[in-house]
């Protein structure tokens, strides 16, 4: 069985696109193939965390439409993408965050720079980050590395993660790896940990205080 120590939070990294098909998007990035085959995959996941009461967060990439913010992101081989007010750069809509849970907006690759990602992992006493989405070269390998240097231990589900390409992939896990021996998993593995998780206790709502009239006030 795989090592999840301490308190868990899955994070979901870069699954945009909104209602656009894939062969419509304006988002300039190369993808290798695969993507179908990785979203029931997933999808199944966030569902299973979500039942246990696995923290979700959900991180975004967007940008404004004069590119102002960013920065040296088109000096590689991606072109605009991400761009603010298409529909393409919103979340999947089968991902349906809850209100409940956090969506972060980054301007970078790395889900912690500029972010409040840092906060909400305080907030939720966090140990262990579960990684899924993409690019597993680009935003999944530099959140993965600033989590390293933040002291977290990092868990990559390899198979719910996918690179620019295979070649692009296979090398962004094999540097993964070599930061942290343990953070190459897979859904099978992470789904047999949840397994051995108790169901969250139902929740209880408390009765609301009684409300009583200070002594001399009058209606």
């Amino acid at each position: 069985m795989i090592d999840i120590v301490g308190t868990p939070v899955l994070i979901v990294v870069d699954i945009q696109g909104g209602s656009t098909p894939l062969d419509e998007s304006r988002t300039e990035i190369p993808h290798m193939s695969g993507r179908e085959g990785r979203r029931p995959k997933v999808a199944a996941l966030i569902a299973r965390c979500r039942e246990l009461g696995v923290p979700v967060v959900f991180i975004q990439e967007v940008h404004k439409p004069d590119l102002i913010d960013i920065g040296r992101e088109l000096d590689g081989a991606e072109g605009p993408h991400c761009i603010e007010g298409w529909n393409e750069t919103e979340l999947a809509p089968w991902l349906a965050p809850r209100p409940s849970e956090f969506v972060i907006r980054k301007r970078r690759y790395s889900a912690f720079f500029g972010t409040e990602l840092e906060i909400v992992l305080k907030a939720y006493k966090a140990d262990t980050l579960l990684l899924v989405g993409g690019l597993t070269d680009v935003c999944i390998h530099y959140t993965a590395v600033d989590a390293h240097q933040h002291d977290y231990r990092v868990r990559v589900i390899a198979d719910c993660v996918g690179g620019s390409s295979e070649r692009a992939h296979t090398a962004a896990l094999e540097a993964i790896e070599y930061l942290q021996r343990d953070a190459l998993v897979t859904s099978d593995g992470v789904n047999e940990w949840l397994d051995t998780l108790p169901a969250p206790a139902p929740a209880v709502l408390a009765a609301p205080a009684a409300l009583s009239t200070p002594a001399g006030a009058g209606a």
